[in-house]
């Protein structure tokens, strides 16, 4: 089961969704606690997986981003979170999320200014992250224009190791 977080955790996370770039003992003065208690506090957050410091980009402004939603069907057997964890591990894709409505699973996919590696994601990697059959149909939808819509790099966007392990 997931556990909520506290009060003090609740405000630092907000602190820090607003702005990560202040220290600690800024976070510490903003929140009235003390530096001890923030560093703890905010490594506890990283170490059970519940926060991920990163830095984003504003899709908006980068025009050598492409950015798609992806709906899959999948063949039931009760395995659509397996099958979405297997898609979230893919090049490209920044997550994958079971759903309800007419989908199984809506994938969040940014390539940079290729579309030919959104058609090599929507057409093989997520067809291959399942068993022969289990991504019975998909439906992508390229993001023409996005407002506040603030992306981390998926493995594979401007990165050397997708063409390394593409020319191995």
């Amino acid at each position: 089961m997931r556990e909520h977080l506290d009060l003090s955790d609740r405000r630092l996370v907000k602190l820090l969704s607003q702005d990560a770039q202040p220290g600690i003992n800024r976070l510490a003065e903003s929140l009235a606690i003390s530096v001890p208690t923030v560093r703890g506090r905010l490594r506890n957050l990283i170490d059970r997986n519940l926060l991920k410091i990163v830095g984003l980009l504003n899709l908006s402004e980068r025009p050598e981003l492409i950015s798609a939603i992806v709906g899959i069907n999948a063949q039931g057997r009760g395995r659509a979170r397996e099958l979405a964890r297997r898609i979230s591990e893919l090049p490209f894709v920044n997550s994958a999320s079971v759903v309800t409505g007419r989908f199984d699973i809506i994938v969040d996919v940014t390539v940079a200014g290729d579309v030919a590696d959104l058609y090599r994601v929507t057409s093989e990697l997520i067809p291959g992250a399942g068993d022969p059959g289990e991504v019975v149909r998909s439906e992508t939808f390229v993001v023409m224009a996005s407002s506040n819509k603030w992306v981390s790099l998926p493995e594979g966007c401007w990165s050397d190791d997708v063409v390394r392990k593409e020319s191995a």
